[in-house]
C-alpha cells in the first residue's frame, strides 16, 4: 500500500538526504553536482576525488564521481587519474583499490589539464608586432 501512495519514495529520499548528512549538506551537493544518489564508496585517490558505486542503476550511470570540495563547482574531467578513468567507463571490473594500477618507468603522474587556468602555457612572439597599439597624447 506504501508503494501504491509513493511513500516509500518518500522515505529513500530521507534517507539519502541522511546518508548525505542533512538537509543543508544535500543542498549543497545538489548545487556542486546536480544529483543526489546513494551508492557504496568504492575509493579516493590522491586529489580527494571520491568513486562510488551503485550495481541497482542502470549500467553506464552506476559509477561516478564526487569532485573533491576544494575545486567547488570548477571540476573537469582532466581531473580524474587514468587508473580510475578507466574503472568509471568499464574498462575494468576491479577498481585501482583492489589491483594495482601498472607502474613503468616511462609512465609521468597524473596532470589535469590547465587550458584557461592562469598556469596555461602563452607562447610570447619573437617578431615585431604589424600594427601598434595607440596611445591617447597626455593632457597638458
Amino acid at each position: 500500500m506504501a508503494s501504491y501512495f509513493g511513500i516509500d519514495k518518500i522515505f529513500k529520499a530521507l534517507r539519502i538526504m541522511k546518508d548525505h548528512g542533512g538537509i543543508r549538506a544535500s543542498l549543497y551537493q545538489l548545487y556542486r553536482v546536480d544529483d543526489l544518489k546513494d551508492g557504496t564508496l568504492v575509493g579516493e585517490d590522491a586529489m580527494g576525488n571520491k568513486y562510488y558505486e551503485n550495481k541497482q542503476l542502470t549500467l553506464g550511470r552506476n559509477r561516478w564521481i564526487i569532485y573533491s570540495p576544494s575545486v567547488g563547482t570548477d571540476y573537469d574531467g582532466s581531473m580524474v587519474p587514468a587508473e580510475w578513468y578507466g574503472w568509471l567507463h568499464h574498462k575494468t571490473d576491479q577498481p585501482p583499490t583492489k589491483v594495482a594500477p601498472t607502474s613503468y618507468g616511462w609512465q609521468s603522474g597524473h596532470q589535469m589539464n590547465v587550458t584557461g587556468t592562469a598556469d596555461a602555457y602563452m607562447p610570447y612572439s619573437t617578431t615585431k608586432p604589424k600594427v601598434e597599439a595607440w596611445t591617447p597624447p597626455k593632457a597638458t
